[in-house]
């Protein structure tokens, strides 16, 4: 079945969520928001060349290959998108301009100008719904047979942004809830192998942490957002080492 209303997802799309490991039994709950920059039919380019769609703007590269090593490793429940964050990015709430952006970075988006009210609903509700009421579902399915959840986030990020070279490495984000984020940070500085920083190369002054809010904050569960320079997470070598890294941050994070 497709979620989704019309105009938005068909048949041939499919859903909107990919779900990895669903009897995972890790406390450890990964969602990556920007896993795909795969545009549904109905969208075409968005009027966007074809480099465009390959960069950043329409996705994170690598973090879903990092996110299913860290799955594999941790036997943890990874969650989804299947779509570009250029339709919708399910790491901002309906309200924000961010979460149907009309331009970003240096590329202005011609599909998503001027989107009307029923246009952004649409969108939203194919998306965005559907995408968060599986990890609610997930979570109260892990409670109902008392098994924990840890939200952890998976993001990476440009080397180089507006001409500007970025020195971090690993980024470890949170909210109010530092909670999982002191002992990421405890870790890796006992294991340096990346320049690691808090609340780096964003932080929650820049709207990064309603997946955290909305599914950790709000349940009271210990929460994390991880972003990974994706120069380092470019090819299956570097995604393997950064993944193995991040599954034993976590893991040595959980057991202190």
């Amino acid at each position: 079945m497709v979620l989704a209303g019309p105009k938005i997802l068909s048949e041939a799309d499919g859903d909107c969520v990919g779900i990895e490991r669903v009897g995972g039994r890790s406390p450890v709950l990964l969602v990556c928001e920007h896993a795909s920059n795969v545009l549904p039919a109905h969208f075409g380019d968005l009027g966007l060349p074809s480099e465009a769609l390959l960069s950043h703007i329409a996705w994170d590269p690598g973090a879903l290959s990092v996110a299913r090593g860290i799955s594999e490793g941790l036997d943890a429940t990874l969650v989804y998108q299947r779509f570009s964050r250029l339709i919708y990015d399910c790491n901002r709430p309906p309200s924000s301009p961010g979460a149907m952006p009309e331009a970003s970075e240096i590329y202005a988006i011609p599909g998503n100008t001027d989107l009307t009210a029923e246009e952004r609903l649409a969108r939203t509700d194919a998306l965005y719904v559907p995408f968060h009421d599986a990890i609610r579902g997930l979570i109260r399915d892990r409670r109902a047979r008392g098994q924990d959840s840890i939200i952890v986030t998976i993001h990476s990020f440009t080397p180089v942004y507006h001409g500007r070279e970025r020195a971090v490495e690993l980024g470890i984000l949170h909210d109010e809830d530092s909670r999982l984020a002191d002992r990421m940070l405890e870790a890796a500085a006992e294991a340096p192998l990346y320049r690691t920083e808090r609340n780096q190369p964003y932080g929650p002054e820049d709207g990064v942490t309603h997946t955290l809010i909305l599914h950790g904050l709000s349940n009271g569960l210990r929460n994390v957002m991880i972003e990974v320079r994706n120069d380092l997470v470019a090819d299956d070598v570097g995604q393997g080492v950064m993944a193995d890294y991040l599954k034993g941050l976590l893991q040595q994070s959980l057991d202190a």
